[in-house]
């Protein structure tokens, strides 16, 4: 079944006024979410949004289906698309419009909309090419003015399902659907607007019926909602920040820098990061659990706290040290600079290099503090450290005499209760009431679970400190986990990012990308700066020689005699 041309005039009567601004909903409580779903495009996705339907049917004449393609393109346009954030919406709608003021983010306005034409000798279709110049401005088009006057603007009065499928190609995105790819390819040509212009027996695809099945152009509808909505929820690269200089420069004249960190500002002391291929989650895979990332599920600790505390030894960071990268963030702080320093590490190691508290938010809590899940308890976490490395369950001393009655045997173990001594606890734990947990009396590092309340200090620091900084440094972190990986798109756009880390981070617009080993890009940024790192190691970095390759407009690798590259 096909369908005739699409009437485009739909979109310039829509009655519904399409929201500029990307909302989201306030969580008090937002707790620490797994990775988010990924889309096609290997990039994570906002939560899903339900096509709308608006009592549509699956028409069999050529008139319904019209009908049903104009209706439902005029939705993608009216629609108010939301990002699946845990932020505050009156700080996003502020730093939003902050943002949209800021004259270096006007777009270019396209000469037309895209050209698709039709050799009437052959029947192929020929599609445009765009380069990725074209692409980003697009994209700052349609964040711009919104979806209804990007649609408007780019696509032409009358259409077929091909001209969905090339702004999805506009807007940087690949359907992923094999059948309706290569479908599209059998009947269309890629050629220049030019081309398709000039050539003789070439007329406009618009005039032409639709080539496509309904299904695949419902398809490419919801490809196409999905891809407005990913780009309303992220940001777009500055086009006057992108290089070293750049950075430098910034770092100078800064005075609310935000910092934002991950496992990589540690690796150099031995620990291990989580997702890298030597990371933690890669070597506790052997355990046989469905995800690694369980022994940090809050469910499962409270039923059986023994999955996190026989590995708890392996993610233990060591006391009173911190690496030259810490000491660059505690610089930062002493030149007045730092705004705050956000960090997704669990190790309390920037308390060690001299950051002060109120700089300092431990999104993901630490082992600085313990408490125990039944009383409330609250300890230094070092109080716990032997036990941990000795692979025993830290018991709570208030809960303890009520523990040892509802397990006898092995009430101190790691193990499972009714595994200790072959059968020996199965008889006790029968007595057991059914609401008493495994986890009862025992203490737990105050580090924020999969699960988990995020602490308070988090929501009331991020919220104020989104519109507040001008300059976001995001370090030794893959920005996978939400809510904290959702900062980068709260930021107002104006306000330069950058981003320091041994591998890209796709699915974030950062303006500036230097990829290496953290402390060798801090010492060569300070080394540029005229600034000194206040780390016992600074001797040896202010005369390190480093090499920067351009890998791509904004992004460089960073190599040195010590680490050659090959990252």
């Amino acid at each position: 079944m096909t369908i005739p041309h699409m009437n485009h005039a739909i979109l310039k009567n829509s009655k519904n006024k399409v929201s500029n601004t990307v909302s989201s909903t306030q969580d008090q409580n937002a707790v620490r979410k797994q990775p988010d779903e990924v889309i096609d495009n290997g990039e994570p996705l906002p939560k899903k949004l339900k096509m709308p339907q608006a009592g549509f049917s699956m028409a069999s004449n050529k008139a319904d289906n019209q009908e049903y393609a104009q209706a439902a393109v005029g939705q993608v346009a009216s629609m108010e698309l939301k990002p699946a954030s845990d932020m505050d919406p009156t700080a996003v709608s502020a730093a939003s419009a902050a943002s949209m003021s800021n004259e270096v983010l006007k777009p270019e306005t396209p000469l037309g909309p895209i050209i698709i034409g039709k050799n009437t000798s052959n029947g192929i279709f020929y599609g445009p090419s765009f380069t990725k110049r074209e692409s980003l401005n697009a994209r700052m088009f349609l964040k711009y003015y919104g979806a209804h006057e990007f649609l408007d603007t780019y696509l032409p009065e009358e259409l077929n399902s091909l001209y969905v499928y090339y702004l999805i190609k506009l807007l940087g995105f690949e359907v992923k659907d094999q059948a309706l790819i290569s479908n599209i390819n059998s009947i269309v040509h890629t050629s220049t607007p030019e081309h398709i212009q000039d050539s003789e027996n070439t007329v406009s695809a618009t005039n032409v019926e639709d080539p496509l099945a309904k299904k695949q152009t419902v398809r490419l509808i919801k490809d196409l909602q999905r891809a407005i909505n990913k780009v309303l929820c992220t940001r777009l690269r500055l086009s006057n920040f992108f290089t070293i200089d750049h950075f430098i420069q910034k770092l100078h004249t800064a005075k609310r820098i935000l910092v934002l960190t991950g496992a990589g500002v540690s690796t150099s002391l031995g620990i291990p990061d989580f997702r890298s291929s030597e990371g933690f989650y890669s070597k506790i895979r052997h355990l046989g659990l469905d995800d690694p990332q369980d022994v940090f599920n809050y469910n499962i600790f409270m039923h059986d706290p023994s999955v996190f505390y026989n590995i708890a030894n392996m993610v233990l960071p060591p006391e009173n040290i911190y690496s030259p990268l810490h000491s660059f963030i505690k610089m930062l702080q002493t030149k007045g600079k730092l705004l705050r320093n956000y960090t997704q590490n669990i190790d309390n190691l920037e308390s060690y290099a001299g950051i002060n508290a109120d700089k300092l938010v431990q999104c993901h809590g630490s082992f600085a503090t313990a408490t125990c899940v039944t009383c409330h308890w609250n300890l230094p976490g070092e109080r716990i450290f032997n036990k941990i490395r000795n692979l025993e369950l830290p018991l709570c001393p208030y809960c303890y005499k009520k523990r040892r009655e509802y397990f006898p045997e092995g009430y101190n173990s790691t193990s499972k209760p009714n595994k200790i001594n072959g059968t020996a606890m199965q008889d006790s734990a029968l007595a057991k009431p059914s609401y008493i947990l495994n986890s009862y009396g025992v203490l737990k590092p105050d580090i924020t679970f999969f699960g988990e309340a995020l602490p308070n200090k988090f929501h009331k620091s991020i919220r104020q400190d989104i519109l507040e900084c001008d300059l976001l440094i995001c370090i030794g972190t893959s920005l996978k986990v939400a809510p904290v990986s959702e900062i980068v798109n709260m930021i107002p756009a104006h306000v330069p990012q950058v981003l320091i880390n041994r591998d890209p981070v796709k699915h974030a617009e950062f303006d500036l990308s230097l990829l290496g080993y953290c402390d060798d890009i801090a010492a060569m940024v300070a080394q540029g700066c005229g600034w000194a790192i206040p780390h016992k190691k600074w001797n040896d970095l202010k005369t390190k020689k480093f090499d920067c390759q351009e890998k791509d407009k904004g992004v460089y690798v960073i190599t040195s005699d010590e680490h050659p590259g090959n990252l």
